[in-house]
């Protein structure tokens, strides 16, 4: 599967009443953007919100980004990802992961092994019975990878990876272990301030979430990240490895040190003091930038 070189994580746009949902995938759609990325939140199920995108628009690919394992047994998820790849074919990708500890086990599951529960979920899903119409061709799956074992999953029985929450050296590192012919696709928050007092006003609760959860902490870590960088909201510098922030250009040039580094697509994720208005504006603006040949 080829992807286009840039991507768009809704964030909050998921959680837009449907019919504002349905006018900003549309326009994303329209300025050329590859893929739209449906994280798993607390609110509409990822495989229904990837159903109102998909017939909200006409060409642009759809994926989960992730679908959490826990959240649904093997053939729930299979069967999921098979109505939509007929439904719309070649235009759904099926991102899974095992998710955090902290959110699997307040869903009354327990949290453990997450390499083994991942290739034993695989291997599930490929015995899993589906008396619908098949689709043209199976969904491809993207494995929500950060270290090292399950990228080499990743490689081994997927797509490839849609690694969250990554600076730059960890797409370098992922490419190197998921070889040439995988798909990696990163995501990278987006901040549209000029300085970066301002873009902490609004980054900050981004990277203070995702620092809180250990298995990005202990990502950062395993990247040589020093525990001082890695407390409360963050250093200066870490902001600055995950975020991008600053004019339109810079922005731009930020984001695509995922591409020189390996990434085949890089899932921007703007993050916004307004959540209840889409960035739409703001795409239109980075698009040309981002996608340009």
């Amino acid at each position: 599967m080829k992807l286009v070189k840039a991507g768009v994580f809704l964030g909050s746009i998921a959680l837009l009443p449907a019919t504002q949902l349905r006018q900003a995938v549309a326009e994303i759609e329209e300025m050329g953007f590859g893929t739209i990325w449906i994280g798993e939140h607390l609110g509409r199920e990822p495989f229904a919100a990837c159903a109102i995108v998909l017939a909200a628009t006409q060409r642009i690919q759809v994926a989960t980004g992730i679908a959490n394992i826990w959240a649904r047994d093997a053939t729930a998820m299979a069967n999921s990802a098979r109505t939509l790849a007929e439904a719309w074919p070649d235009r759904f990708i099926l991102g899974i992961g095992v998710s955090h500890a902290s959110l699997v086990n307040s869903r009354g599951h327990q949290y453990e092994k997450p390499l083994t529960a991942m290739r034993e979920y695989l291997d599930a899903m490929e015995n899993v019975t589906y008396r619908a119409p098949q689709p043209p061709r199976p969904a491809p799956i993207v494995l929500a990878a950060l270290g090292p074992k399950m990228l080499e999953l990743a490689r081994e029985r997927t797509l490839g990876a849609h690694p969250y929450f990554v600076p730059v050296e960890h797409t370098r590192q992922a490419r190197a272990i998921l070889g040439a012919d995988r798909v990696l696709a990163p995501e990278h928050a987006v901040v549209f301030a000029r300085n970066r007092a301002e873009a902490r006003k609004t980054g900050d609760t981004y990277t203070g979430t995702y620092l809180g959860l250990p298995n990005y902490h202990q990502n950062l870590e395993r990247l040589g990240w020093p525990e001082a960088d890695l407390q409360g909201t963050g250093s200066d510098r870490l902001f600055d490895a995950v975020v991008a922030w600053g004019d339109d250009e810079t922005i731009a040039r930020k984001v695509l040190e995922h591409r020189t580094a390996g990434a085949d697509q890089v899932v921007v994720n703007v993050i916004t003091p307004t959540p209840s208005v889409a960035p739409t504006d703001d795409l239109r603006r980075l698009a040309p930038l981002l996608l340009a040949s």
